[in-house]
């Protein structure tokens, strides 16, 4: 029976299938949650080199005179720091006081921008930044043309190395350079990922996808390199305290509340930044912390946190077992009064109060 109906495929969905990827419907995709073992894909990532297919992401390219400016307008960071090659971090604010989005700002040029969104809110942030468009930029939503890999992990730039003419050993983290890899032209290779054990991704033309594929993995075959899912790159961000889209971050969600006050700059005006600017000079009755459980249990999205006398507190966004320090951790909103390190919560798991302690992310 085809369960992929109404679901959008990537460029490579069949080779995940004839890989043993098990595959599950995620932001209106079709993708490998997994292939061999969670645990295995995870350790294989934090300690050599996995490969992620994440074709779903959105790329958008704005060019134009006006181009920084839209930026500036729509994200909350400072765009205007950037130099030729170079990627930032930021989120798109709404009107209410939350988040529509958080994304990749790359700088080609003065004139021209890729943006990377999250494959669920493609089509949200094209009409939201387009409707901050009055500068003229051209915009261009290249999504359904580009296969994305992510090559992660501490041995990634010695497989990689191998098939590409461009020095990786001299380009610093959030960095990126068109070029030659694995036979493939105009890649962009880019010192980014959402894993935290280092690595490049590599945007690539759906006709060449396949090609980079074999050519990464031959490279890597000394390495043990493995096909990796979407369920291990949940743990190896979790563990990096990584922010996840419609979980730890959303729509109601300040960034100054998330911890994300770096990527929240008021050096310019942008999308509502006199509320946010108001949090972060007054102060926040929320805020996103880490947390590992001290009793038995795990931690899911969406379970209550409580304080000693059974009050709720907060709410897990996030939560798993972490296949690296052996133990459950996870993240959430709480009081700002129970957000410092070593403060005692408890984690209503199936009825019962587990505890719980607040800890510094990252957690590795």
């Amino acid at each position: 029976m085809d369960n992929t109906q109404g679901l959008k495929l990537v460029e490579l969905n069949d080779l995940h299938i004839s890989l043993g990827g098990k595959m599950v419907p995620f932001a209106g995709y079709n993708m490998p949650v997994q292939y061999s073992n969670l645990i295995q894909e995870h350790n294989q990532v934090r300690n050599s080199v996995g490969v992620f297919d994440v074709s779903h992401m959105g790329e958008f390219v704005l060019k134009g005179e006006k181009a920084l400016d839209l930026i500036q307008l729509v994200t909350s960071n400072d765009a205007s720091k950037l130099t030729d090659g170079k990627v930032q971090y930021s989120c798109l604010p709404n009107n209410t006081g939350g988040i529509v989005d958080d994304l990749l700002v790359y700088r080609f040029s003065e004139t021209e921008y890729y943006l990377v969104v999250n494959a669920s809110n493609i089509q949200k942030d094209w009409d939201w930044i387009s409707s901050y468009n009055t500068f003229g930029v051209q915009m261009e939503n290249i999504s359904d043309q580009l296969s994305l890999l992510a090559v992660q992990g501490p041995n990634a730039i010695k497989a990689l190395q191998k098939i590409t003419t461009v020095d990786l050993s001299y380009m610093e983290y959030y960095s990126f350079k068109g070029g030659s890899i694995g036979g493939c032209e105009d890649v962009i290779i880019s010192n980014t990922g959402y894993t935290g054990a280092g690595g490049f991704e590599l945007y690539v033309w759906n006709k060449d996808a396949r090609k980079l594929w074999d050519a990464v993995f031959e490279a890597g075959a000394e390495f043990g390199i493995l096909p990796t899912g979407l369920g291990c790159r949940d743990t190896l961000r979790l563990e990096k305290g990584f922010c996840l889209y419609g979980n730890d971050i959303n729509d109601t969600t300040s960034p100054i509340e998330a911890g994300l006050g770096w990527i929240t700059k008021f050096s310019k005006d942008f999308v509502n930044s006199a509320y946010h600017k108001s949090l972060k000079e007054n102060g926040v009755a929320k805020k996103l912390v880490g947390f590992e459980m001290i009793d038995r249990g795990i931690a899911r999205q969406h379970y209550a946190i409580l304080d000693a006398s059974g009050n709720t507190i907060g709410e897990v966004t996030s939560g798993t077992q972490s296949p690296t320090l052996g133990k459950a951790i996870g993240m959430g909103y709480v009081a700002t009064e129970f957000s410092k390190p070593d403060s005692e919560i408890y984690i209503e798991v199936r009825e019962k109060a587990i505890k719980a302690k607040v800890v510094k992310i990252p957690f590795l």
